[in-house]
């Protein structure tokens, strides 16, 4: 089953692309503003090509209230002269905040008050010369928040990558896999259409997407000042999987060109020694403090990333970064060393939609080594960044990998072994949506037994323990009358049945389904297979649950003895077993060992898991709540 019909339903070079503003609100903020006139629709209208979400106010207390209420948000803020005034430092020192321009009749009056404000981006007459700034403020906040930094990292863990680069490594290698139709072309058009519909400019780009998509390459529509960039972008910087399987068509058709140009370029003797790119961008001061705590380690980029040969360029970009009190100006000097890195990269002279463009494109995934961190010109605001490509890696990581991707090559198709890795992002509801889908198309009853399986693990995910059961035996119906009776499929069927018993609270059903489970396994399977570990680990559930902590305990510690000899060190099922003996410890009322268990639970998930991962989410409020107990 190759094709699955649907899921759902001009700029200068400075090491970085512009941006549509997606992550943007606008406030007009006007006491004369009048919906009712043309005037203040054409406002709006032109606002809006800009920005999509425009919301209008016409006095302070009205306005101050919106930006309260809008803590997620970036907001640019076009204020009259007179309201501006008197809201400007009341508003300033708000980090959603981000940009204000003050649209005014006497230019020379406001530009006097204005110039005490650093946010105070432009002063202007016209709506045509906002929009011109607002533009390249956009631009320039899709640069400032396109790096990758790796969370919970020290001083003495410097060779450790952030788990997202793992994900998103999958995650491509499967796309690459995929062969997309027109269909999920039309999708993401669709999708496109809906998030833009206000925004008359990228309507037409989109249209013009859909009709030429195929007369120009992949790098001419990334490097074109449209919606696509920076949807791209953000989509891979927030890990955003419902968007990226949209997409993913594009994802894999650029990072095939890029591969392709790179072996050319390559063969060429484009990059035949030794050189230098550049990025000049704006960090957070949280965030550059944490790239200081990484000094000498590595960092990785999960998107394509845009650079440039171009010093000065980028350097004022750097720059510039500093109007917004919030930001420290970063120089990346990035040295590449092609004999050294087998990363595919290219020069986009050619291909780009700016024919005269000295940007290098790298592929996903790109990791640097970071070697110094210096200011530029003695000043405490602006820094440069030395770092170098390299092959090297988080061999935690790498292993981890390399299991999660045999875990999930068992899988019959790229669909099902998407909707594999979404699971094990925690991503349940995404997976069911590809699951459902593939339900619909197939008719080969041994990947219907396989599709209910994966669908009832999605609803007990969810906590619909009733329909997580109905899925369940239907799968086992099915795979019963194809598979042999000692088959280690038929033995997981069971184990998610005995799963979802054992939440309903219904015990002995919960044991003998666990028992026939481990049965089948113990047949079949090595005695150290980490299929037997879970098997123990459940049924040291049903036992906690039924407060008989010391058989509870004995099969966690099986599963710990098994998990150890046939897992890598830092594998997510290894953590949940530490937080399941946390547990037991904690109903011992023996807090201090439950405390130790859960860090360790805790600390495995930080390597391993999203952030954002329930598990890992739950590991942590137990550890706290245990703390509190000490």
């Amino acid at each position: 089953m190759d094709k699955i019909k649907s899921l759902l339903l001009t700029r200068k070079s400075s090491g970085a692309k512009g941006a549509v503003g997606q992550e943007f609100l606008l406030i007009w903020l006007d006491s004369n503003i009048d919906t009712r006139t043309k005037y203040s629709q054409n406002v709006v209208t032109q606002l809006g090509n800009v920005i999509n979400n425009v919301k209008i106010s016409t006095d302070n207390g009205h306005c101050l209230q919106l930006i309260q209420s809008m803590t997620d948000d970036k907001i640019c803020m076009v204020v009259s002269g007179t309201l501006g005034q008197q809201i400007v430092p009341r508003v300033h020192n708000m980090s959603q905040v981000y940009a204000i321009f003050v649209f005014c009749a006497n230019k020379t009056r406001h530009e006097q008050w204005a110039k005490d404000w650093s946010k105070i981006k432009a002063v202007c007459t016209d709506v045509e010369s906002i929009c011109h700034v607002l533009r390249k403020v956009i631009q320039e906040s899709e640069q400032n928040t396109f790096i990758t930094t790796n969370e919970n990292l020290t001083h003495k863990t410097i060779n450790k990558l952030d788990s997202s680069y793992m994900y998103t490594q999958i995650l491509k290698e499967i796309l690459l896999t995929i062969k997309f139709s027109e269909e999920h072309m039309k999708e993401f058009i669709y999708c496109c259409r809906e998030q833009l519909r206000k925004n008359n400019h990228e309507l037409d780009n989109i249209e013009r997407f859909e009709r030429e998509y195929y007369k120009k390459s992949p790098l001419w529509w990334y490097t074109c000042e449209c919606f696509l960039y920076p949807m791209v972008n953000r989509a891979l910087r927030l890990m955003d999987v419902d968007m990226i399987i949209k997409m993913g068509f594009f994802i894999a058709d650029l990072d095939r060109q890029i591969q392709q140009l790179y072996s050319t370029q390559l063969n060429k003797n484009q990059f035949n020694k030794h050189f230098m790119v550049y990025r000049g961008q704006g960090m957070s001061k949280e965030d550059f403090d944490q790239l200081k705590n990484n000094q000498g380690g590595l960092m990785s980029f999960n998107n394509f990333l845009f650079t440039s040969m171009n010093y000065n360029d980028c350097l004022k970009f750097a720059e510039r970064a500093m109007n917004n009190s919030d930001l420290v100006g970063i120089q990346f000097a990035m040295s590449i060393n092609p004999s050294r890195s087998s990363v595919p990269f290219v020069s986009v002279k050619d291909v780009s939609y700016y024919n005269d463009s000295d940007d290098i494109i790298f592929s996903m995934n790109t990791v640097f080594r970071i070697h110094t961190i210096k200011s530029i010109e003695k000043n405490n605001r602006l820094f440069q960044v030395d770092m170098e490509l390299t092959s090297d890696t988080d061999k935690d990581i790498q292993v981890l990998g390399d299991r999660i991707r045999e875990e999930i090559s068992l899988d019959q198709n790229e669909w099902c072994k998407l909707g594999h890795l979404l699971c094990k992002m925690g991503k349940s509801d995404k997976a069911r949506k590809i699951y459902e889908t593939l339900l619909e198309q197939t008719n080969d009853d041994t990947e219907k037994g396989y599709i209910y399986e994966q669908i009832g693990l999605v609803k007990y995910n969810q906590g619909e323990y009733d329909e997580a059961l109905k899925f369940y035996k239907k799968s086992l119906e099915i795979q019963q009358k194809n598979l042999p009776p000692n088959h280690p499929n038929l033995a997981l069927c069971y184990k998610r049945i005995g799963l979802v018993y054992n939440n309903m609270k219904k015990f002995p059903k919960a044991l003998l389904s666990y028992d026939t489970a481990l049965e089948i396994q113990q047949k079949s399977l090595p005695a150290n297979h980490p299929d037997l570990a879970s098997s123990y680990s459940d049924i040291g559930k049903v036992y906690n649950d039924m407060e008989e902590y010391s058989k509870a305990l004995s099969y966690y510690e099986k599963a710990v003895e098994i998990q150890q000899k046939s897992l890598p060190p830092n594998h997510p099922d290894l953590a949940s077993s530490y937080g399941n003996i946390g547990s037991v410890y904690e109903n011992l009322k023996k807090y201090s060992k439950a405390c130790t268990f859960y860090e360790h639970a805790v600390n495995i998930g930080q390597q391993s898991l999203p952030s954002d991962h329930p598990n890992l989410q739950q590991w942590k409020n137990n550890l706290e709540h245990i703390k509190n107990k000490l």
